[in-house]
């Protein structure tokens, strides 16, 4: 019986990444393949060898050396190419009409030497422009490790990525909060599976009751929080701005106040880039928690650590699974401003950038991810068009809807009233120092927005929280509304 021939793979990339993968192909063995050649754009290499094998030329080369008819499958094998190369290469590869992959970038790669199995299809986080960033979490470890830890909002994305990053630390406990009961359900049966020796306590409560939540803290003494629970849809949040105020800023009041009695020792707030200078009443809401932990972290036994985020790929809700749907639908493809950018990061990025600011942090910081530069939506909805094997436009069309209430065409991470300062170990964590004092009776002005939130009294939470977040100017017929 006829063996099947071996496939011939062309390798982008002559460096050490794409030497490794080259030596571990073997025509008749595991992979069954042959190097039929480099693309490298060193304009030196071009007609020599490396490591035997002919250098056939640069990337510019590529479509004209696969339609030779010699080539059978493309390895994109540059893991410190910046986004822009990934994008041109994945349009490069795909007029060839053949099958590529990609080799795993930098940080998997000084985890051990690159093996042919690593090589996988491109996703989503190889567009981000940059590495993405990983965390050491040995050091985590030292502080966390035998604590007894409270995870709110655990059923959500970036909770339930916490929830399995902290349990892989070794807990005394995980208690998992969260009002969806079926998504509790889901995340504490897959961590019993992964971890069958912790204690793992799940909740159901949604954090409105002061009562019941002081009870609950006082029945579990955590020692550690993580408050991830929020609304965060920016125009649902504008037309209810009531309901935004009571979930996103009396519900963390209460669990912040039970913690306080409670004795916790580190309590750690996920807010978001659109705090940074808001103009819609979502960011304004998380801006004024942030404020608040501030006023109140002062003489407090227990540290309040504030962590922002920008778009997390593959959240709930988030722009990349719409996009997803949306072209599995056939499209359109919806898009509000082809100017419109914004900070992204992998949802396991979240997860660790958490956990490390909650070890690194003293009390009152502000810590941001370094997610490199922001990404233009439209372009994103194109790679991601692309990626799913459909050509942006004509076989899936891109509709430009326009700004949704309360959305801003670039997000910052930082206000102008803070500023941004590097960390000193060159850690790609970074605090937003503020150059401002937050006012006394800041908590009593927070509770009276409360007041107004539950009263049902939209004029007065507008005209507080422009009062208490710096720059929101959401007045009664101001120019947000």
């Amino acid at each position: 019986m006829m063996l099947d021939r071996c496939r011939s793979v062309l390798i982008i990339g002559a460096g050490e990444a794409g030497r490794e993968v080259a030596s571990q192909i073997d025509c008749g063995g595991t992979v069954n393949a042959v190097a039929a050649g480099f693309l490298d754009d060193d304009p030196s290499l071009t007609g020599g060898t490396v490591d035997g094998i002919p250098v056939l030329g640069t990337t510019a080369d590529l479509e004209r050396i696969a339609a030779a008819g010699r080539i059978d499958e493309i390895i994109i094998a540059v893991p410190s190419a910046p986004g822009r190369f990934v994008r041109d290469m994945i349009k490069r590869c795909r007029r060839t009409g053949l099958p590529y992959k990609i080799v795993p970038g930098v940080m998997e790669i000084i985890r051990g030497a690159v093996h042919i199995d690593q090589i996988r299809e491109v996703r989503v986080e190889d567009l981000l422009g940059r590495e993405t960033v990983e965390f050491d979490p040995s050091s985590a470890a030292q502080v966390l490790a035998g604590r007894r830890i409270l995870v709110t909002g655990a059923g959500g994305t970036i909770g339930g990525e916490l929830c399995r990053q902290l349990a892989r630390i070794g807990p005394a406990a995980l208690i998992m909060l969260g009002r969806g009961e079926n998504r509790i359900f889901d995340i504490e049966e897959e961590i019993r599976n992964a971890a069958p020796g912790l204690e793992i306590v799940p909740v159901i409560d949604s954090l409105r009751e002061p009562g019941r939540i002081m009870r609950i803290l006082e029945e579990l003494r955590p020692e550690v929080i993580y408050h991830t629970a929020a609304h965060k849809h920016v125009h649902y949040m504008e037309r209810d701005p009531e309901e935004a105020v009571l979930n996103n800023v009396a519900a963390t009041v209460n669990l912040v106040e039970a913690a306080r009695r409670c004795g916790t020792s580190r309590f750690v707030f996920i807010s978001t880039d659109k705090a940074a200078d808001p103009t819609g009443v979502m960011g304004a809401t998380k801006r004024l928690v942030e404020r608040y932990l501030r006023a109140i972290g002062d003489g407090s036994s227990c540290r309040f650590i504030t962590v922002r985020f920008g778009n997390v790929i593959g959240s709930t809700g988030s722009v990349v699974p719409l996009f997803i749907r949306q072209i599995n639908r056939g499209g359109p493809v919806t898009v509000s401003d082809p100017a419109a950018t914004r900070f992204f990061m992998t949802v396991k990025e979240a997860a660790l950038l958490v956990i490390e600011a909650s070890v690194k942090g003293d009390g009152g910081e502000t810590f941001i991810l370094d997610m490199g530069e922001a990404l233009n939506i439209l372009d994103m909805a194109r790679d991601i068009i692309m990626l799913t094997g459909h050509e942006p436009g004509a076989e899936i069309p891109i509709e430009i809807t326009g700004l949704r209430d309360g959305e801003k065409l670039h997000e910052v991470l930082v206000g102008p009233d803070e500023e941004l300062e590097p960390q000193r170990d060159g850690a790609k964590i970074m605090r937003a120092v503020p150059k401002d004092t937050v006012p006394p009776g800041f908590e009593r002005s927070v509770a009276e927005c409360i007041d107004a939130a539950r009263a049902g009294d939209r004029d007065a939470v507008l005209r507080l929280l422009a009062e208490l977040v710096p720059g929101f100017g959401a007045g009664p017929g101001g120019a947000n509304r």
